[in-house]
């Protein structure tokens, strides 16, 4: 499963209204600019957002959107479901061998598993702190 755009700025749209969490509407357009992003694409986002009961629209001079729920209670499942639909690297059907679709079945529940444990609040309080596993080799 390769996440879209769609599902990667509609995160990044998710975890800047989780910043600006309990400060009132956030708009499109700061998002954008911010992030160096076409806000006529977020806009095509944040209606399945807001359809998907993830954010609320406010109108006005100083309207933009707000989460609907704490950020602790949004996790990027949710997200990645509203704008990508069922998460599943492979399409497979009952017919395909039963190793094979064990295997897609083992995949799809751990993708599932990490995107539904991790809150928007637990993306916007990331620290790096050295753990990536990058290794420098000198030939």
């Amino acid at each position: 499963m390769k996440i879209s755009t769609k599902g990667r700025y509609g995160l990044t749209i998710m975890m800047e209204l989780a910043r600006k969490y309990g400060e009132g509407p956030t708009s499109l357009k700061s998002i954008a600019e911010k992030h160096q992003l076409s806000e006529h694409y977020l806009e095509q986002l944040i209606a399945p957002l807001r359809n998907g009961g993830l954010v609320k629209s406010i109108r006005g001079a100083y309207g933009g959107y707000i989460l609907s729920k704490l950020p602790k209670d949004i996790t990027s499942g949710d997200v990645i479901r509203v704008l990508e639909g069922p998460i599943s690297p492979v399409d497979f059907t009952e017919e395909d061998d039963p190793a094979k679709r064990d295997l897609w079945v083992r995949i799809r529940d751990v993708i599932a598993e990490v995107l539904d444990s991790s809150t928007l609040l637990d993306l916007i309080s990331f620290k790096d702190e050295g753990k990536n596993d990058n290794y420098m080799f000198y030939i």
